[in-house]
Parts: structure tokens; sequence; C-alpha cells
């Protein structure tokens, strides 16, 4: 449900903020005032292309925002959260339009796409009236429609969910059974497997090998190094630090004799010539023992070569080379062994069939009965919405291709065809020229539906166009009986149509003389008998003209 939308610089609004409640809520205003602003709005965050014109002068940007209540909209709670856009069970979308025509939009303060903000809008309002926005145009929407109306949820998860099953089966049977080269894949698992066993290492024996070979490759050096370093410590040079160590422990030493204080640090002394000792002791049997082993060090770059060229054919580190090995024995297991999994699976699979039969012939009986009574009472509102002698058929035709595979979605696809007029060929929803037919034929399939399309906020913008008298009070009547069950929203210019909603905006355009404003006001019961008073008696507004407004809002709201 929309709860509220704000509107900034935004053509000839300059700032404005409107909040929606439950029930049918009607917007009026003179002409030109600027009615429709807030369906332009609307479309506008449901990703229609914005242009630089919809700014109002002397601004540099536009800014509009919705926020909606998802409660009762798992579809869209859903998407948002896969998107990783929810926010718990409230939503906004947000767009700012800028003077030279770029945009960007926001979803519960996250940088979104247009085709984001679309495919969101798609879940939780309609707009009726605009060919583009009008999600009741779709093929794949019509079919949702009427399988909400024949109550088909329960025939439409055993089909979706059955046909799933079957593909599942379908495609576990071919990687068994290895389409027409089992044999070939038998022998190339072989191998790679075999492969992988005679390179692969376990991280702790990868990281030995690697110190392997960085000790062989720089034998030379290790060798030189630590000798060098013997010479350093121990060498015949008057600058090396075992001599220096001696020559300091002499001296210390007579000066112990002199004062016993300085024991301790000769103590440390004695120590550290100790140590040095065995520094040189060890780094002389190092540099002795250092292999220069070209054969060995040969044998392990060419194990590391192997280990990179996997890496690269698999793509994936060198640490997850054994794990990789075992995914490919448990293949080669299951091709070696696939003779009675698939015969299972040959079962499962006819099962499915059959199953999927059964289910999908009483969805496709289900669907046919749907379709006639939906277009009976679509075709007798439309009547009652001043188009008499028009009707609505539902056909079902069989789904696209001539694959036999169980299809998820049934084995039919659903197109709306409308006459307008008697005599006229029924012609597909989405090919009705006029605006204001189309506007009234969606009225009438969604009072006939009462809503089961499980759209939060329907949106019609002048369904009353060419109309008046009585059939414009049906009109009105309906939008009320639908508002009963979703949150409606509907611009009009007839009374008839405005005495009927649960609450009234009211849109004036006002000027100073130097700039022009468009203001939203929501009416109390006295401004709805003012504004119904102006709809009715135009330019002078009588006593009379009063107490008919005040008689036609009473009725329809009593």
């Amino acid at each position: 449900m929309l709860t509220s939308l704000y509107v900034r610089q935004f053509a000839v609004v300059e700032e404005a903020e409107v909040a929606f409640g439950p029930g049918l809520t009607v917007v009026s205003g003179e002409t030109g005032a600027g009615k429709s602003l807030l369906v332009d709005a609307l479309m506008l965050l449901a990703g229609a292309r914005a242009d630089s014109g919809m700014v109002r002068a002397g601004s540099d940007r536009a800014e509009l925002a919705a926020e909606f209540d998802l409660a009762g909209l798992p579809e869209a709670t859903e998407w948002l959260r896969q998107q990783e856009l929810d926010d718990g069970e409230t939503c906004q979308l947000r767009r700012v339009i800028r003077t030279e025509g770029s945009s960007r939009g926001w979803i519960n303060g996250r940088p979104a796409s247009l085709a984001q903000m679309s495919a969101l809008a798609a879940l939780i309002v309609e707009i009726h009236g605009q060919h583009e926005h009008q999600a009741l145009l779709s093929r794949q929407h019509q079919m949702a429609l009427l399988d909400a109306y024949a109550g088909n949820e329960s025939l439409q998860a055993a089909v979706r969910d059955t046909a799933r099953a079957w593909r599942d089966a379908v495609a576990r049977i071919r990687t068994l059974s290895g389409g027409d080269d089992r044999e070939h894949q038998i022998d190339l698992l072989s191998h790679e497997v075999a492969e992988l066993d005679r390179w692969a290492l376990a991280p702790a024996a990868l990281e030995d090998l690697e110190a392997q070979h960085r000790r062989l490759a720089n034998a030379g050096r290790l060798a030189e190094g630590a000798n060098g370093v013997v010479e350093m410590l121990d060498g015949e040079s008057e600058f090396a630090i075992g001599r220096a160590l001696l020559r300091a422990h002499a001296e210390l030493s007579r000066l112990a004799e002199l004062d016993a204080t300085l024991a301790p640090t000769l103590d440390l002394l004695d120590s550290a010539q100790i140590q040095v000792g065995e520094a040189v002791d060890g780094l002389s049997r190092y540099a002795q023992d250092v292999e220069l082993d070209p054969e060995r060090l040969a044998e392990v770059d060419t194990h590391l070569t192997h280990l990179h060229d996997l890496s690269r054919r698999y793509r994936l580190p060198i640490e997850e080379l054994t794990a990789k090995a075992e995914e490919l024995r448990e293949r080669l297991a299951e091709l070696e062994g696939a003779g009675d999994a698939l015969e299972r699976l040959g079962i499962e699979r006819d099962r499915l069939r059959v199953t999927y039969d059964t289910a999908a012939t009483a969805l496709s009986a289900a669907r046919a009965d749907a379709a006639s009574r939906l277009g009976t009472a679509v075709a007798g509102l439309m009547g009652e919405l001043g188009m008499a002698g028009g009707r609505l058929e539902v056909a079902l035709e069989p789904a696209d291709g001539t694959d036999p595979d169980p299809d998820p979605l049934g084995r039919e696809r659903c197109e709306l065809l409308v006459s307008a007029n008697p005599g006229q060929p029924p012609r597909p929803l989405r090919k009705v020229a006029s605006g204001g037919e189309l506007a009234r034929i969606s009225l009438a399939i969604e009072v006939a539906t009462l809503g089961n399309d499980n759209i939060g906020c329907m949106i019609f913008d002048e369904v009353d166009t060419g109309i008046g008298g009585a059939v414009a009070e049906v009109v009105g009547q309906k939008l009320r009986a639908l508002g009963e069950r979703v949150q409606v929203m509907c611009v009009t210019h007839l009374p008839q149509v405005a005495a009927q909603g649960h609450s009234h905006l009211k849109v004036a355009k006002e000027s100073d003389g130097e700039a022009t404003r468009t203001r939203i006001h929501a009416l109390d019961a006295a401004g709805r008998r003012d504004e119904l008073s102006r709809m009715l008696g135009g330019v002078e507004i009588t006593k009379e003209t009063r107490a008919h407004a005040k008689k036609m809002l009473d009725r329809a709201q009593g």
C-alpha cells in the first residue's frame, strides 16, 4: 500500500507531501491544475523515462519519493530480499531528475537501476490508463490474473513442482549417462584423477615442497653466505666478533679484579663467547651439509610446474587441487556405476511425467472454466460502465513451440481479447487504442477479479473520460467496491466518482503574479462538499448546487 508521496520542484509543484490511507482516494481539481502530476510522479518512480522538462523552472533538479507498506505483498518482499535491497516491511522509492536530463534512482536508500525500480513497481502498484505502465497488458500478468480468479494456486504448484522435478531427473540421467560419449568421459575423468593424484599435494606437503625448492635453488648462495658469516664471527681478521669478544673479556677481567661489581657483566661476556662459538659450529656444519643436488632440484621444479599447469587448467588455487581430485573421483564413480541409478531415475522420470499430465490436464480444465466465467462477468460490468454490447474473451492458446517436455507454467498461455462496441471483433487488450476505454475495461477486469492479482495499490488516471450521469456513478461505485479490497487512487473530473471516495485530494493552481504553484490539499467534509459543488456547478455555485453536492456526498458515503 502507498503510504506517502513526496515531490519537490516537479513541474509546477514547488514542494508537496501527501499521505495516503486505505480505500479509495479521489483526486480532483480545475482543468490544467495538475491533477495527473501525482500519477506522473508514481510513473517516474516506476521507471518511466524522464526528461528535463519535468524539472520546475528555475530549479536544478526535481526530487520524487514514495513509501510503501509491503504487508501482504510477499512477492515484493522476496524480490527485495533477493536483490539485497530489503529493509523490513516498508519500502521507499526515490528518484532525482536533473535539468540536463540525467536521473538517478534509489530503493531503500541504495542506488538502483531503472530496470530494478520498474521490476519492483510492477509488484506493488498498477497504473491504469497509460499503456506502457499497465500490468494488464502483459500476457504473463493476464495468466496470473486468470489463475488467481480461478483459485488455481494448488494446481499451479503441482504443475510447476512436477515439471521442475521431471527436468531435474532428466538432467541427472543425462549427466550419469554421459550423453553420447559416456566412455570418453570415463576415460577423460580417469586420466584427470590419475594426474591429480600424482601431482596434487595436501597443504602441509605443498608447503614442504615449496621450501625444498627455495633451498635447492639457492644452495650455492646459502653455503657461501653461511661461510661468510662464520668468517665474520670467527675469522682471522682483527675485526672478527670472536677476537673482539676475547679482547673485551681480557680487559674486563682485569677491571673486575679492581671492582667486583663488574663480575656479572663479565659472566655475560662469557655467555656471549659460548653462544658465538655455538653459532660458528652450527653455521660451519650447515655450509658443509647444504645440498648441491641438481637432479633433485629438477624433480621439485617439474612437480611445481605441473601444479601450476593444473591450477591454470582448473582455474583453482594450487591448494584446492586435492579437493578437485575428490570431486572428479566422485563423478567417475557415478559414471562407472551408473547402471542402477539410471534405471531408478528412468522409473522416476516416467512417474513424474504421468503425474504432470494429470496435474496439467486438471489445470487446463480449471482455466477453461474460469475463462468462461471471467469473460461473462467482465462483459456485464462493461455494460454498466458505458460500453453496452462490449465483451471480453479469455483466449487460451497452446504454449509456444512443439517441445513435448513438461512446462512449469502449464500447457497453455492466456490472451485477453476485448470488443468495446457491438459488431467489432475482439482484439488483444494490449492493442485497444482508446485510453478511456482501456481504463474502464481494466476497471471492469479488476472489479470482476476483486484485486486477486495481489497488487497493493491501483491507480486509475481519468478512468471516467467520455462518460457521465448514471454511468459515472456506477464507475464510482465500482471503484469504491474495489477500494474495499485494495488501495485505489483515481484522478477524476466527475462529481459522481469523486463522491464515492473514502478520502479526497484537491489539486489547485495558485499564482502571486510572478510564479505559479500547484498545491495539494486533503479535504475535510466541508471541503469535499465545496469541491463537489464546484464540479457540479461550474462558474456560479448556487445554494441548490451546494445542497445537491451534500446530498450526493451523503448518499455515496452512506
